[in-house]
């Protein structure tokens, strides 16, 4: 056969020309010859050299940054060409590599007056002209203003090319970028050419300190010129030398025998080894045409070891099961089924004692996947309520801004329901403006009655309620008084509600439909039927007493009805508790402090990275049987070994990027979060100076007693003897969603943004029984 008669008369094919988008092909070769421009090869490379947008971008415009009514100033910003970052000017000088934003750190480009910096203070220019970078994690929003509407749309525009091409990227692509920059860096004369002493720079930035005779004795094996200088080819050769990862090519060459090329038959041995779900000849075929290099290789079904680098380093070699990235559980279920992502005290975006109150906190735990937010809503002046933390000194925002940015924010990234969760402190007046504005500005989004009129005290499915926005609140029972006071007020107040308001007005109390905010006194005994549309509030503090006191019961009861977890008032700087706690006893709606980063969110994070993102995971059939039998202090013996062996990391993120000698002595560090009893941590030793490619080899095990309800997260620290050690990376997901053998751990800065090309390489092994 023709692909047999090729293998055996070549028993090593052509070395891949080393096509653009491998890594260790970059140059400081002038492009479009003659170019002194490296870094415009970047752009070409993205096919964004003609655009027209970008181009200007290059170019540079002075932007009018607005900070307030009276505080506007003209910056020049001006898009690196990298076309990864961008360069802005600052009215103090400081260290160079503060001067810059990424593109991948951006959340959203907004145009015309779209938040609520340029509602409040850019009046003075038009709309057109207007435009909002939005950033992701705690980094305030960029609000500008262009000279012109043309200009602000050829940002717009441009950043938005931008970030698709990133976000088309393969991680191969994005090594190239990343070590692309760093050598335009580290070529301190900008000739094209590497000195030994610009390599040892290259080395410091790219976080490895390398031995300088090892260094120099690899300097002098590419310098083929003999001339003390790197370039074109040799300066490609220096990088595949660097770049090289041995672990990779004895995984390959295990396989591949040899001739060092996979044959379908030996991938798919690979794949079948790897338990990978849906491993056949077709897949392995469809791999190698989809990541596979070399044309000629590709023609006759084989994968070098070039391709097979990409294909590991693909969303599809990742530890995260790419079949769990979209939606794929099932959404016909009561929403009592659902682990609700939520947030407490939405509106702030610091500490609740003197913080910012803010509209963009919402658009930010939206953008999240966030689906029950918090509005405490107050008296406020002008018959308007305000949404503030009350008795504190933190900001006040109207309520209608904020039912407006529900409006407008809410369904962008998740079509499932939002419930508004409010605590009322508000008279009756103002109640009833409250419920005018959530009627006028919601429209039909707004759930104002049962959608279902035969069993209208049942729970819709998530699917049901899509587009739709839940209101949550105290509701008057069937006898009131005519000013509206509760006749039979049942409720003892909570921490947090002990000054809402003790009346309700009609006109509120109507839009309560499925989130009846009840006190939950005790557990109710099996008899007595569940109310569904009852939800209760709790501390953590109470959470944790019904976990540990009644934990079945407290499970069974959350199988029917909501239950929402809040942080204790005393957390006065916005502290988070670990939400795991909850989510064993099935609470739906564990709320946390969204702008406070820390292993809380990355739990948060980590829980709801599954099922598109969508802010809804169902819970576990365990959690969800009316009749269960599952206690979370109580969860039996180990049913699951979890065993991770920690290989290599590469390219990890450099901490003190001002100091060029200062090199990270990596960690690695595995934690299980689940019920009590499989909670544990364990961690490799540390590497010395070494953030570029360390080497670990160490086996991690850990045995699971509740493995559906566990999560695993993945900590990169520098090593420090003498001090708390530094956070490098982390990666958090769900157990269940945990793919096994060689896998890419990707890894995420501590606001959640990507930090690429940066990952762990891993083996992993799960064993049920």
């Amino acid at each position: 056969m023709l692909c047999g008669r090729w293998r055996s008369c070549r028993r090593r094919p052509e070395e891949p020309s080393v096509p653009a988008q491998v890594a260790t092909s970059v140059a400081l070769a002038p492009p479009d010859g003659g170019s002194r421009r490296p870094g415009l090869r970047a752009l070409k490379k993205m096919g964004l050299t003609e655009d027209e947008d970008v181009r200007a971008m290059l170019q540079g415009s002075r932007l009018c940054k607005i900070r307030s009514r009276t505080w506007h100033k003209e910056r020049l910003y001006r898009l690196q060409e990298d076309g990864l970052s961008v360069w802005f000017q600052r009215r103090i000088p400081r260290a160079p590599s503060q001067h810059i934003f990424f593109v991948q750190h951006i959340e959203a480009v907004r145009e015309g007056h779209q938040s609520e910096g340029l509602r409040r203070f850019g009046g003075a220019f038009p709309p057109a002209r207007c435009l909002t970078i939005a950033f992701k994690g705690r980094r305030k929003n960029l609000d500008l203003a262009a000279a012109t509407a043309e200009e602000a749309q050829r940002w717009v525009r441009g950043l938005a090319k931008l970030r698709a091409r990133l976000d088309a990227m393969s991680q191969r692509e994005r090594l190239d970028h990343w070590i692309h920059a760093y050598l335009h860096r580290a070529d301190s004369d900008q000739d094209s050419k590497m000195s030994f002493k610009e390599i040892k720079s290259l080395l410091r930035m790219v976080n490895v300190d390398m031995n300088d005779m090892y260094a120099y004795r690899l300097f002098k094996e590419c310098d083929h010129s003999n001339n003390e200088r790197l370039e074109g080819a040799e300066i490609e050769e220096f990088l595949r030398r660097l770049l090289k990862r041995p672990e990779l090519e004895e995984i390959f060459h295990r396989y591949s025998g040899e001739d060092r090329v996979l044959s379908a038959p030996e991938l798919l041995e690979f794949l079948e080894d790897q338990r990978e779900d849906g491993a056949t000849l077709a897949h392995a075929q469809k791999l190698i045409h989809t990541y596979e290099l070399n044309e000629t290789a590709k023609q006759h079904e084989l994968m070098t070891l070039d391709g097979f680098m990409m294909y590991l380093l693909s969303p599809e070699g990742a530890a995260l099961d790419p079949a769990h990235t979209c939606v794929f559980q099932d959404m016909g279920q009561p929403l009592s089924h659902y682990f609700i992502s939520s947030s407490h005290n939405t509106y702030l975006t610091d500490s609740q004692i003197g913080g910012l109150s803010s509209t963009e906190a919402y658009v930010r735990a939206f953008a999240q996947g966030c689906r029950c937010v918090e509005l405490d809503c107050w008296e406020g002046p002008g018959g308007e309520p305000i949404i503030y933390h009350g008795h504190t000194l933190t900001s006040k925002i109207l309520f209608r801004d904020v039912v407006q940015t529900v409006r407008d924010h809410a369904f962008t990234l998740s079509p499932y329901p939002v419930i508004l969760s409010l605590e009322n402190h508000c008279g009756l007046e103002q109640q009833a403006v409250m419920a005018h504005h959530l009627r006028t500005i919601l429209g039909d989004a707004l759930v104002t009655q049962g959608l279902d009129a035969q069993n209208p005290e049942e729970l819709p499915s998530p699917e049901q309620l899509k587009g739709r926005v839940l209101v949550k609140g105290k509701k008057l029972p069937a006898a009131r008084s005519e000013d509206g006071r509760i006749l039979s007020d049942q409720e003892e107040e909570e921490e947090e509600e002990e000054e809402e308001a003790k009346q309700i007005s009609p006109e509120l109390s109507a839009l309560v439909v499925y989130c009846c905010a009840t006190r939950l006194r005790t557990l109710r005994p099996n008899p007595v039927p569940p109310q569904p549309c009852q939800v209760s509030s709790l501390s953590e503090r109470k959470a944790k007493k019904l976990i540990r006191e009644a934990g079945n019961s407290f499970v069974r009861h959350n199988a029917h009805q909501l239950t929402r977890v809040y942080p204790l008032g005393l957390r006065m700087n916005s502290a988070n508790y670990s939400p795991q706690e909850m989510w064993n006893s099935g609470c739906q709606l564990v709320a946390l402090n969204f702008q406070t980063p820390g292993y809380e969110m990355d739990l948060n994070a980590g829980r709801f990275l599954i099922n598109g993102q969508c802010g809804y995971v169902l819970k576990p059939a365990c959690l969800r049987q009316p009749d269960t039998t599952f206690d979370p202090e109580c969860p039996g013996p180990p049913r699951t070994t979890l065993t991770i062996q920690v290989l290599t990391a590469q390219q990890l993120p450099k901490l003190n990027t001002e100091k060029p000698n200062s090199i990270v002595d990596p960690l690695v560090r595995v934690e299980v979060h689940g019920v009590p009893a499989d909670c544990a941590r364990k961690e490799t030793n540390y590497v010395l100076n070494n953030g570029f490619n360390p080497r670990w080899g160490q086996t991690l095990q850990f045995q699971l007693r509740a493995p559906e309800l566990a999560l695993v997260r993945f900590v990169v620290e520098d090593y420090d003897a003498t001090s708390p050690n530094d956070f490098v990376g982390q990666f958090t997901l769900p157990l269940d969603s945990l793919k096994q053998g060689y896998r890419h751990i990707h890894l995420l800065s501590k606001d959640g943004a990507s930090l690429s090309p940066a990952t762990l390489f891993v083996h992993i092994r799960v064993q049920r029984f």
